[in-house]
């Protein structure tokens, strides 16, 4: 059922589509207005300077000062006037050199035929003269206004669309976040308990190996609370070693991963410093490496190269599974997609958020192809 924002919202686009659709229909009923208006202010001026042309001027009944009013008192309406026996040509409100060349003054009447019909000025039933005439630049503003308030009314309802998805992209954002903050919060209070009957089995004669294992799982939990609390909050970043996090990170893994699968590190001699947040980078490394495992079916290798090049870091994690198609490069990195029968689509999703928006590097598909493994890039600017 719709919230009474969506309601209010969607209301809001329904009366400012009315709203529009009354300026653009009023607009273009003036714009026909204005046009039926200059057809006859044209008539009458054709009129005017038809009689013009035949009175003679020595008559003192001529009525000279309203023919001329006429003649003179049309600023607006660009014309073309064709004189058929001399066969010229003169303009009226309009530059000359609009017609000096043929192509153009033909270009210009085919213009102005095709927004009215031209006038014709007879005499005993010869054609003398055929007045061209065309928009002035008042109807030639109004008649694009119409076309104006469209653009303005797709930018208006493209900017609405965006709004309305990023507040609910944030809305489901804070969901998010405040379920991960929950699931912390609950996971806290059972692992604290653990602890302490951690503590007491160390003074009880059992396999002190077992209790060992079982610190390193509570310390395991620990850093999945930790990481769950960050979320939707800026983490600390500390310049850390990459090298180092990196080989701890894969260790961790490898002690906890089949025998099947072989991890392969290549990694430089000397430190490479790189803001981190230690959990945050130590979970999208684990990401990472969990897919690849699921990609290649729990055997295969699994090989993570360090180096330094341009001001940057890079890390590059391959494994030898089935691949990524090319199309999908990107869009394996949106939140719900995923390739497992049995998962959320958040692996990637979050391990773009901690790199690009936490860390400000890059999380790349450098290359894949079928049968032929993938390698996904972080590109992570030095430490200053």
């Amino acid at each position: 059922m719709p919230s009474r924002t969506d309601f209010t919202r969607w209301l809001f686009v329904l009366i400012s589509l009315i709203i529009v659709s009354l300026i653009a229909w009023n607009t273009f009923g003036l714009f026909t207005q204005l046009k039926d208006n200059e057809r006859q202010k044209m008539t009458i001026w054709a009129a005017a300077f038809e009689e013009f042309q035949q009175i003679d001027i020595t008559d003192k009944d001529w009525n000279s000062e309203l023919v001329l009013s006429v003649l003179q008192g049309n600023t607006t309406t660009p014309m073309i006037l064709h004189t058929h026996k001399e066969d010229t040509y003169d303009v009226n409100n309009l530059d000359a050199s609009a017609i000096e060349e043929p192509k153009d003054r033909v270009a210009l009447i085919n213009q102005f035929s095709s927004e009215y019909v031209p006038i014709e000025i007879r005499y005993n039933n010869e054609l003398l003269q055929t007045i061209y005439y065309g928009n002035s630049s008042s109807i030639t503003k109004i008649k694009y206004y119409p076309i104006v308030l469209l653009v303005i009314l797709f930018l208006f309802f493209i900017a609405l669309v965006i709004f309305y998805t990023t507040s609910k992209s944030s809305e489901q954002n804070k969901l998010w976040a405040g379920m991960a903050k929950e699931t912390a919060h609950q996971i806290g209070t059972p692992l604290s308990s653990l602890v302490g009957w951690a503590e007491l089995l160390k003074n009880e004669p059992v396999n002190q190996e077992f209790v060992t294992e079982i610190v390193k799982d509570i310390d395991r939990l620990k850093r999945i609370t930790d990481r769950f609390s960050k979320i939707g909050s800026t983490p600390a970043l500390t310049p850390l070693d990459l090298v180092n996090t990196t080989k701890e990170a894969f260790e961790y893994l490898q002690n906890r991963s089949s025998k099947l699968i072989d991890f392969d590190l290549t990694l430089p001699q000397t430190p490479i410093k790189v803001a981190l947040n230690k959990e945050l980078f130590g979970w999208t490394i684990e990401n990472l490496v969990k897919n690849g495992i699921d990609a290649m079916r729990g055997q295969g290798t699994i090989s993570a190269v360090v180096l330094v090049e341009s001001n940057k870091a890079y890390l590059r994690i391959s494994d030898t599974g089935k691949g990524i198609a090319r199309k999908d490069y990107k869009r394996i990195f949106s939140p719900g997609v995923t390739t497992k029968r049995r998962g959320w689509g958040l692996g990637l999703s979050l391990a773009r958020r901690i790199i690009e928006d936490y860390h400000k590097g890059k999380i790349r598909v450098l290359k894949s192809g079928k049968n032929q493994g993938t390698t996904i890039e972080l590109i992570l600017p030095l430490a200053s």
